[in-house]
């Protein structure tokens, strides 16, 4: 189970990572016109897939092993929001800010997770 939860976790990073790349080099791109079919929702699919994993380890992980800094709410928050940034990063109209700030938390928790794991 740890281990299965260390691959997705990193996969998450990866796809975290990915969002933000996708947002800065070509959603804001001037004339960027976004392939729903080809582009979201294969991304928003893979993400999803990945999640609907990921949750059900890693609050059983959290649960049983109460890590330092990272507390069920945060799970459940980062799959929200991971699922939302699937999407965000390919709107037009998505807040900067709010985006980034999006990232930044699922990269901590992500990244918290994914620290305690390994130590």
């Amino acid at each position: 189970m740890e281990q299965r939860l260390i691959q997705l976790t990193q996969e998450l990073l990866g796809k975290n990572k990915a969002a933000m790349d996708q947002y800065l080099t070509k959603t804001k791109k001037e004339g960027y016109e976004v392939d729903f079919y080809g582009e979201v929702k294969p991304f928003a699919d893979e993400i999803r897939t990945l999640t609907e994993e990921w949750k059900p380890l890693a609050l059983k992980w959290v649960e049983n092993n109460r890590p330092k800094y990272i507390h069920l709410p945060q799970i459940n928050d980062t799959f929200d929001n991971l699922n939302f940034i699937a999407v965000f990063a390919f709107q037009l109209d998505t807040r900067e800010k709010r985006f980034t700030e999006m990232i930044k938390s699922i990269d901590y928790v992500l990244s918290t997770l994914l620290d305690r794991l390994l130590s």
